[in-house]
């Protein structure tokens, strides 16, 4: 199956380019496009779509409002910001609002492709220049107390560092869904982080190679059939 892909813009000139692209790429279904933020909740909730790209600076319902009130629904979907906006203070909200990942519209176009493929499969999404104000952030805040984690929360954080999702944990670890959730909630406490994002983040720039962080997951071996999004993942 292709990666259904749901564009939410307010500038019709770029969303119409960035729909020609996407439309181009025969793994992607661009499944619905507008320019007004509440209209894009609601495609979301009907179009199910596996990616939403969101621009950050709308009125009058904002990027981060947008992307609040589609985690609120607990939807399995991947939310992308894409933005003009490189600021710290728009990069730490949009993590800590759920965001899958932060690109900046100077993004090239063949970069921004591969980066929806890589959200899809899961992993983290962000610029280098990003990643580098998120850690600074990050690096700025109290040390977090790593010790006051328990095993399994250390296994679970290392998984989220390399962009696992909470049915790919659930499935390494043997455990349920609802128990990834809860481990996630309690790691996020007691490292005062606001997100999942923030959490791999801080995981790669702090544990790697410590404290039982997973290793980076292995590409599928070849299966003679035709490719599926899942296979690419």
């Amino acid at each position: 199956m292709n990666t259904k892909v749901l564009l939410i813009d307010d500038h019709p000139l770029f969303r119409k380019g960035v729909a020609q692209l996407i439309e181009a790429d025969p793994e992607f279904e661009l499944v619905g496009e507008c320019g007004d933020g509440a209209r894009g909740v609601e495609l979301a909730l009907a179009l199910r779509p596996d990616v939403v790209l969101i621009d950050l600076n709308m009125k009058p319902m904002s990027g981060l409002q947008v992307l609040r009130a589609i985690k609120a629904e607990a939807m399995s979907c991947r939310c992308l910001v894409l933005t003009v906006s490189d600021d710290e203070r728009d990069v730490l909200e949009a993590m800590r609002a759920g965001a899958d990942g932060y690109l900046l519209k100077s993004l090239e176009p063949e970069d921004l492709c591969q980066r929806v493929k890589q959200a899809a499969c899961g992993a983290m999404v962000l610029e280098q220049n990003v990643a580098g104000l998120l850690t600074h952030a990050l690096n700025s805040a109290p040390a977090p107390l790593l010790g006051e984690l328990t095993e399994r929360e250390s296994e679970t954080l290392g998984l989220l560092a390399t962009g696992r999702s909470n049915k790919e944990i659930a499935r390494i670890l043997g455990i349920a869904d609802a128990t990834v959730k809860v481990h996630i909630k309690n790691l996020l406490r007691k490292l005062n982080l606001k997100s999942r994002l923030e959490a791999a983040v801080w995981a790669l720039n702090h544990l790697r190679g410590e404290h039982g962080i997973a290793a980076a997951p292995q590409a599928p071996a070849a299966t003679g059939r035709p490719s599926t999004a899942s296979d690419r993942c």
